[in-house]
């Protein structure tokens, strides 16, 4: 089986060069043709990963008019169309991986994640609902907290990202969206600490840097927080604390952070030389 794989992997690699022949999607559908059997699930996982999101929605596309039955070719379009941002597609795909005799809860979490991507909230919750709370994993609980925090259910939603967090192990971005919940709440020193642990937990997060800085910036504390950051991410850091200040009616200090934000920056920083010229030509006028 392993040897098996491993050739699959090869001919997903040889598809780059096929690409580039003429012969197209042919080319690209023959040099299937010989992966069969338990292997083909293997491989549509594989090829849904490695390949390009266009590329592996046109695959799954035409693999499934032949294997129309297929709930790994059906999952491996339905996960393709949402690399391919292609949300509300993926949502009809997933219905019919939901429908099929073998689909799993693992899927039924899929659905509602797509349609939480097309903005279908209810939806996205009746089909949670629909699944045992045995079922306990990471995205079930990642996308619970994210529909309480839709509904304004504070108490649910910090339970939920508090299992979330335990079922992880890389929970930077549930920390950061835990803390964007309660920067929305006006919970701005908890916000502050739950964006702390993202970075404690993934130091490049800069999603995370710019969401600290807000959170001590609704707190008046503009000075930026001693995280790691090169020199373009210090002045964008700076532009953000200054619009903090400015939303607060810190005029003065917002106007210097501004400043030092174009000082730091090591090319033209347009945002924040617009910013500081508007503000200068509010007062001039």
């Amino acid at each position: 089986m392993r040897q098996s794989l491993l050739l699959s992997l090869c001919a997903v690699a040889s598809l780059g060069l096929a690409a580039c022949s003429d012969s197209g999607a042919g080319q690209v559908d023959r040099a299937l043709q010989d992966i069969n059997g338990v292997e083909d699930a293997h491989f549509s996982d594989v090829f849904q990963e490695v390949s390009a999101p266009e590329e592996a929605v046109g695959y799954f596309t035409r693999a499934l008019t032949t294997d129309p039955d297929r709930i790994d070719l059906q999952r491996g379009l339905a996960k393709s169309l949402i690399r391919a941002k292609k949300m509300t597609e993926a949502v009809t795909a997933w219905k019919a991986v939901v429908s099929h005799p073998q689909a799993t809860n693992d899927d039924r979490v899929e659905l509602a994640d797509a349609f939480i991507r097309t903005n279908q909230w209810d939806k996205a919750k009746s089909t949670l609902d629909t699944i045992p709370p045995t079922h306990e994993t990471f995205k079930r609980y990642r996308l619970e907290a994210m529909i309480a925090d839709s509904r304004e259910q504070w108490d649910k939603a910090d339970s939920f990202y508090e299992t979330a967090v335990g079922l992880t192990t890389t929970p930077a971005n549930v920390y950061n969206n835990w803390g964007y919940s309660k920067l929305t709440r006006g919970d701005y020193s908890g916000a502050e600490r739950m964006f702390i642990d993202a970075l404690r937990h993934e130091q490049g997060l800069f999603t995370a840097k710019n969401n600290l800085v807000l959170a001590r910036g609704a707190q008046r504390k503009y000075d930026l927080p001693v995280v790691q950051m090169d020199q373009e991410e210090r002045a964008q850091l700076l532009h953000t604390a200054a619009l903090a200040a400015i939303k607060q009616n810190d005029v003065t200090i917002g106007k210097g952070l501004l400043r030092e934000a174009i000082d730091t920056h090591p090319r033209h920083f347009e945002e924040a030389t617009r910013a500081l010229r508007a503000l200068e030509d509010n007062v001039a006028n």
